[in-house]
């Protein structure tokens, strides 16, 4: 399996591809990292990609795999990332 992209992997192909600086490519992924971390709360879409959502979980039961000792899990808040249909498709082909 091949190994996953750097950073400066990244920077450097979107920086060919677009005919910029991999200093300005860098420069981009950082502003669009601070902007996804500021809009997650309202969802934050990347066109074609997918979307940040913030999903509230209820509390509930568990169990303590180790013991087996039923404990409560309190309510919290968490951040998903759900992939887009297009993008669904473009990886593992339309069915």
């Amino acid at each position: 399996m091949a190994k996953a992209l750097t950073k400066s992997q990244i920077a450097a192909t979107l920086a060919d591809k677009v005919g910029i600086t991999k200093k300005q490519a860098t420069q981009f992924l950082d502003e669009l990292a601070q902007l996804a971390y500021k809009q997650a709360k309202n969802s934050f879409t990347l066109p074609g990609l997918g979307k940040l959502v913030l999903v509230h979980r209820k509390a509930r039961k568990g169990r303590n795999p180790a013991t087996g000792e039923i404990i409560n899990i309190p309510a919290k808040r968490v951040v998903k990332f759900r992939v887009s249909k297009a993008a669904k498709d473009a990886i593992l082909g339309s069915k």
